[in-house]
C-alpha cells in the first residue's frame, strides 16, 4: 500500500512541476528521470517498516540546502552578476530546500542544456551533486565546476565551493591552494574577498590541527 502512495506522490510532483510551476515541455523527461530516480532510490535504501528518520536531522539537511542556496546568490550579487533565475533554477531550488539534491539536480539540467553559458547553473548542478553524495566531491561535480568557471571566470562562486568540496572530501591542501591562488588575484576592494580569507583562515587553523596530531 505504501508504494501506491509513492507512485501517487511522483505522479502529483510531476503535475506541479509540468504544469503548475510551467517547466517547458522539452524538460519533461528530465522531470521524469528525476522522480525516477528518487523513487528508485527509495527501493535501495528505504525500509518501508521502519520509523522515518529523526526529525532533527531532516531539518539539518534542509538548512544546508538552503544555506547552499543563499551563499550562491550572495556570491553571484557581489560579483554583479544579473540575476535572471529561469524556471529550471526556481524548481530546482525549491527542491535544493527540501533536501531533494539529487532530483534538484536532475532538473537543473534543463537549464544547463537551455544555455551551456549560465555558470550559475553549472554552479547549482555542482553543489547539488556534492551535497546529494554526502559532502564528496565526484568526477561529475567536479566538471559541473570546472564548466561554471569557464562560463564566467570571474565568478568567485566556482572557486569558492569547489575549496569547500575539496576541504569536506579530506583534500584540505588542494582546498588551500585554489583559494590562496584566487586571493592572489582578487582585488583588495572586492566584496566577496573576506568570505574567501575568512574560509582560508579557517582551512589553516584545520590543517595545523592535523599537523599537530601526527
Amino acid at each position: 500500500m505504501t508504494w501506491l502512495w509513492i507512485i501517487a506522490l511522483a505522479a502529483v510532483s510531476f503535475v506541479a512541476l509540468a504544469f503548475v510551476l510551467k517547466a517547458p515541455r522539452n524538460g519533461w523527461t528530465a522531470i521524469g528521470a528525476a522522480l525516477a530516480l528518487g523513487c528508485a532510490g527509495f527501493a535501495s535504501q528505504a525500509s518501508i517498516a521502519l520509523p522515518g528518520a529523526p526529525k532533527e536531522a531532516q531539518e539539518r539537511t534542509d538548512k544546508s540546502g538552503a544555506a547552499l542556496i543563499e551563499a550562491r546568490r550572495e556570491l553571484a550579487s557581489e560579483n554583479a552578476m544579473p540575476n535572471q533565475p529561469n524556471r529550471w533554477m526556481v524548481i530546482a531550488d525549491a527542491l535544493s530546500r527540501n533536501g531533494q539534491f539529487g532530483d534538484a539536480a536532475g532538473v537543473v539540467l534543463g537549464a544547463v542544456e537551455k544555455d551551456p553559458k549560465n555558470a550559475d547553473a553549472w554552479l547549482s548542478l555542482a553543489n547539488n551533486l556534492v551535497a546529494h553524495a554526502d559532502g564528496n566531491l565526484t568526477p561529475a561535480a567536479q566538471y559541473a565546476y570546472r564548466q561554471a568557471a569557464m562560463a564566467n571566470p570571474a565568478h568567485p562562486g566556482p572557486p569558492f565551493f569547489l575549496g569547500l568540496a575539496l576541504a569536506g572530501s579530506g583534500k584540505l591542501a588542494e582546498g588551500r591552494a585554489l583559494w590562496a591562488n584566487f586571493l592572489a588575484k582578487t582585488p583588495a576592494d572586492a566584496p566577496y574577498r573576506a568570505r574567501f580569507e575568512e574560509r582560508l583562515k579557517r582551512l589553516d587553523a584545520l590543517i595545523a590541527m592535523q599537523d599537530k596530531q601526527q
